[in-house]
């Protein structure tokens, strides 16, 4: 269990070593030009704390430049303990939490989870799956849509037993590596055609495919070493070792976190939180990750990127 009173989440000078030891493993580089010799620490009361100096581009940077962090006000031993609250919490901290524990108003909670939520973000994910590995792919519905134009864009042929999808709802597609890791889709139409695009692009064609009857994989099973389903309108859910329950167990922890702790998320910021709990899932305790860990993944992640809003504001997540 981690220690909060611990002095990376309560002292700016810990907080900060401890961001730098992530960021920079071997020593302090530039994140305007790359230089990683020719660069020193500014030190004296001239200067802020953690400023350094590289003297081939002349340009000054701190180790929250080029991250999610830059240009933030908030105290970096504050960002530390958020980072560990949303990577340590299994269904997720609302902003409104984060802002309760971290003594920071709303506004600047929220837009800190989801720089967060960018951190936790996988932009080049390896492929699922290989020779001998299962793939399970599934999907399931989530809230409302919207508005009514919506839920009439969303009108498509049967899926499963020639029954429609739930009207109205945000369709979400996960793939899960049998004992790995999980990649999840937020996607306006669910087809066979992105059903396609989501497994060829994100798992092995070497992999056996495990889907329930849903007429959407069947083309793009035959695409896999093998494609083996179950019959859930049969009431079957396993045979042997052809199972969707990763998938399924997967969507049982995306809901309750989003009913239970968001609450309510504009559609336009679904996927953010899809790969959050992607990434908890991915980085889970049975796969020898534990919750220090899974923090410094997500500050590791944070290098390279940053997230701006312009007119948009806190979503309603309580």
């Amino acid at each position: 269990m981690t220690d909060l009173s611990a002095p990376i989440f309560n002292d700016e000078a810990a907080a900060r070593a401890h961001l730098e030891a992530i960021r920079w493993p071997n020593g302090p580089f530039c994140p305007h030009c790359g230089e990683a010799e020719n660069v020193k620490r500014l030190a004296g009361e001239s200067h802020r704390p953690g400023l350094h100096q590289c003297n081939s581009c002349r340009q000054h940077f701190t180790v929250t430049v080029g991250t999610v962090m830059e240009r933030s006000h908030i105290p970096l031993h504050k960002w530390v303990l958020g980072f560990h609250l949303m990577a340590a919490s299994k269904k997720g901290v609302s902003a409104h939490q984060l802002h309760r524990m971290l003594g920071v108003t709303y506004k600047s909670a929220w837009f800190m989870a989801h720089r967060i939520r960018e951190a936790m973000t996988d932009p080049t994910p390896s492929p699922l799956g290989g020779e001998g590995k299962i793939v399970e792919a599934d999907e399931t519905y989530l809230g409302k849509a919207e508005n009514a134009a919506a839920v009439v864009k969303r009108r498509y042929a049967p899926t499963k037993g020639g029954k429609v999808g739930p009207g109205g709802k945000r369709p979400i597609v996960a793939l899960v590596e049998r004992g790995g890791e999980v990649r999840a889709f937020h996607m306006p139409k669910v087809t066979a055609d992105n059903i396609r695009d989501a497994l060829v692009r994100h798992a092995s064609r070497q992999s056996r495919l495990h889907t329930d009857e849903s007429n959407l994989y069947p083309k793009v099973g035959a695409e896999f070493a093998s494609h083996e389903t179950v019959r859930h309108s049969a009431k079957e859910y396993v045979r042997g070792d052809v199972h969707t329950n990763s998938a399924e167990g997967f969507f049982g922890v995306l809901k309750r976190g989003m009913r239970g702790v968001y609450q309510h998320c504009g559609e336009q910021h679904l996927q953010r939180y899809l790969n959050e709990f992607a990434f908890r899932y991915s980085n889970r305790s049975r796969l020898g990750v534990e919750d220090a860990e899974r923090a410094r993944l997500a500050m590791r992640g944070a290098d390279g990127k940053r997230l701006l809003y312009r007119g948009s504001g806190p979503a309603a997540d309580a």
